[in-house]
């Protein structure tokens, strides 16, 4: 089962519709420059002021800009973070998605699918969401893993196991095929340590690059799942499916960067830039859908909803 389009031509204007498509290439620019930046004014922080407060602050506020640029490359995925589609591509490829290990395209093929059919059985995504409710302690379980590495770690073993490719390959196609579906990956990553390296402290990859990317993104990445879909009201409804999430500023900062949180405004309207979502949920709300919608005023409140499963009992 595919479900019900929204058609947002029924009820915006041709203008409301060209404000929120709008892309721009130098917004799209920005985006990625101040996700680099603000990794680099983090590891800064901890370079002028050593010591454990800044180094665990670099590593969340950095482990946050890995996720946001994880975001940006959905968005060019979708065709949205510029206008011009040949920087869409590369921009988003080289400074999003290769450095924390994806690739746009790829991503895209994926992805695509998860929009046609959101929450339905055929659904490529719908492995996150299912398993929800869970227990408080089954959570706690998950946390661990994610903040001590070993989802991050399992994760790109995984990785790197099908990048190596089928057994009855010989040692060199081996490496043909590694290199063919990460060589990209490993370019870029060589890149940041060869510049880190120049700057005297290539030490800062494994710090400021490796842990934050196997410890507080998988963190932030769990929460931002099951934010977007877990126990959702109604898998067969637009409006219902997904989830928008309200968030202060500093829990975008640090948990749900470049807009993630508007995901039900994202799956209604899948073409609008991220920086344009605040503006489609104004007019959404302003059209009347706010009551249909599946709104949560916090994260707090969203991760309370998903561990709503009772303890088990002592046998």
């Amino acid at each position: 089962m595919n479900v019900e389009r929204f058609d947002p031509t029924t009820c915006f204007t041709p203008e409301e519709m060209a404000a929120v498509r709008a892309r721009s290439d130098l917004t799209g620019l920005l985006c990625v420059a101040h996700g680099w930046i603000v990794i680099a004014a983090a590891m800064a922080l901890y370079w002028l002021w050593p010591n454990p407060l800044t180094f665990v602050a670099a590593v969340i506020v950095i482990g946050s800009r890995q996720l946001g640029l994880a975001i940006l490359m959905h968005d060019a995925a979708h065709g949205v973070l510029m206008r011009t589609r040949g920087l869409n591509e590369w921009v988003s490829q080289w400074f999003c998605a290769y450095p924390v290990g994806a690739d746009t395209i790829s991503y895209r093929h994926y992805h695509l699918k998860h929009h046609r059919s959101t929450q339905q059985p055929d659904d490529p995504d719908l492995g996150l969401s299912a398993p929800f409710p869970i227990t408080t302690s089954s959570y706690r379980r998950k946390f661990i893993r994610d903040i001590t590495g070993q989802t991050g770690f399992k994760q790109r073993r995984e990785q790197f196991r099908r990048a190596w490719g089928p057994k009855e390959l010989g040692f060199f196609r081996h490496l043909a095929h590694f290199w063919d579906k990460l060589g990209t990956v490993l370019t870029a990553n060589f890149v940041l340590l060869a510049i880190l390296t120049v700057l005297g402290k290539p030490h800062y990859y494994l710090m400021f690059w490796l842990l934050p990317n196997l410890t507080w993104q998988m963190v932030i990445t769990r929460i931002r799942n099951i934010a977007e879909h877990a126990v959702v009201p109604d898998n067969n409804d637009v409006f219902r499916n997904a989830r928008t999430t309200y968030a202060s500023w500093w829990v975008r900062a640090l948990v749900a960067p470049y807009w993630v949180n508007y995901h039900v405004d994202h799956h209604l309207l899948f073409y609008v830039p991220c920086y344009n979502l605040t503006k489609l949920h104004a007019l959404l709300l302003a059209k009347g859908f706010g009551a249909r919608m599946e709104i949560r005023k916090n994260y707090r409140d969203v991760l309370s909803q998903a561990m709503g499963k009772p303890e088990p009992l002592p046998a």
